[in-house]
């Protein structure tokens, strides 16, 4: 059985994580949870004997889990994927934010310590099968942009899915301005941020917060005469789980760094 630890325990993500793992140790029994960080409600229950904890690094001494889960803010995701990687306990990251720069970082602390990291900017199918149409359809298209949609409530912008779905066509087609005229923008920003990558996108990212969304995202692609749209929309954040479960079950069994859902479905 897998021991799990959550990270940012009571935020949404974090609540929904520890959902999944309890109904997944009373049906299935592969995980059980060990541990609940948050800086907030410290000695709260939250199952059976698992009380929230304060301090990150007592905690994973104390219950040593196997993988833990991190859902907490951009702020501090990197200090912490530090820690696990240290103590050797695997993280799974869900938490956005983190620059190329720190994320080469830990993965060559991963190597370093021989200890398996996940991170994936989107654990939905759908938005990873969004992700790789748009990397197909990148081939075929001179013009692309990219909208993104999500709660008001989140910190970082573009969201990381923008960011990977931006890296994936650049990979397939270096330049998505081509036959575009010098622009004056008349409100810095009007055009969004343009993602360019060792010489390599110009995709314009446009990220829209707002209540009434969990997270959405619309890849345009356009050519003479025509337009292409892929989109996907995430309704409830319980989607995110089966992708979570198979990140977790995926780095229990490997010491590899995963970047992207993808690279195990």
């Amino acid at each position: 059985m897998i021991k799990i630890g959550v990270t940012g325990a009571l935020g949404k993500m974090g609540s929904e994580v520890i959902k999944t793992v309890i109904e997944n140790s009373e049906t299935k029994g592969e995980m059980t949870l060990v541990m609940a960080v948050d800086k907030f409600e410290t000695g709260k229950n939250v199952y059976g004997d698992v009380v929230i904890e304060s301090d990150l690094k007592k905690a994973l001494e104390a219950t040593k889990p196997d993988v833990v889960v991190d859902f907490t803010q951009p702020s501090v995701v990197f200090e912490n994927a530090k820690i696990y990687l240290n103590a050797k306990v695997k993280p799974v990251i869900g938490t956005t934010g983190l620059s190329i720069e720190q994320i080469r970082e830990l993965e060559e602390l991963s190597k370093k310590n021989n200890t398996g990291c996940f991170i994936a900017p989107n654990f939905t199918t759908g938005a990873v099968l969004m992700m790789m149409f748009s990397k197909m359809a990148a081939k075929y298209f001179d013009n692309a942009e990219i909208i993104e949609f999500h709660h008001n409530r989140k910190k970082d912008a573009p969201s990381g899915t923008a960011i990977k779905t931006a890296q994936m066509m650049a990979e397939a087609n270096p330049d998505f301005t081509r036959g575009n005229v010098p622009e004056t923008e008349l409100i810095q920003g009007a055009r969004g941020g343009n993602f360019n990558e060792n010489g390599k996108g110009n995709i314009h990212i446009h990220a829209v917060r707002m209540p009434g969304f969990v997270a959405s995202q619309e890849v345009i692609f356009g050519s003479a005469g025509q337009t292409l749209k892929i989109r996907h929309d995430s309704i409830d954040r319980e989607c995110y789980m089966g992708g979570v479960q198979l990140a977790i079950k995926h780095v229990y069994d490997n010491n590899d760094f995963i970047y992207g859902l993808e690279n195990i479905l």
